[in-house]
């Protein structure tokens, strides 16, 4: 299998362990020393673990919280991905009470893979915003 092929897989599966928050898969799939930037924590959280504790986060606000690979382009080690994020907003979430709002906002991500096939790091864009806006934190 191609490498572009192989991160495109992973990513695939990298769909499945954020959504049941498995951490076999986080172990597989991401670097034990890849830094995770967030606002649930003021210093990077690390590996699959550190991933999965920004999705556990998410699902206190936002208990059914799930996240729909749309798209994704590879090009050697990073692969770009369009998440759609669904929810119902039934916990604070930044300085937000329950609203019970179902929200749905699309996120972008870029991912990028070390020679073993692990994730190393994860950059995202501002999906932030669509969320706040979503449950009525923004104008």
């Amino acid at each position: 299998m191609k490498k572009i092929d192989a991160h495109k897989a992973a990513m695939k599966r990298f769909e499945t362990m954020i959504n049941t928050a498995d951490s076999d898969i986080a172990k597989e799939l991401v670097a034990d020393d890849a830094p995770f930037f967030t606002p649930a924590s003021p210093t990077p959280l690390y590996g699959g673990e550190g991933y999965l504790s920004v999705v556990h986060w998410m699902r206190r606000s936002f208990p059914d919280v799930q996240w729909k690979l749309e798209e994704m382009v590879a090009e050697e080690n990073v692969v770009a991905v369009r998440w759609t994020l669904s929810g119902t907003h039934k916990g604070e979430f930044m300085g937000t009470p329950a609203t019970g709002k179902h929200i749905s906002t699309s996120v972008m991500n870029f991912y990028y893979f070390n020679d073993e096939g692990k994730i190393t790091n994860d950059i995202a864009a501002e999906g932030m915003i669509g969320i706040l806006r979503g449950i009525g934190a923004l104008g």
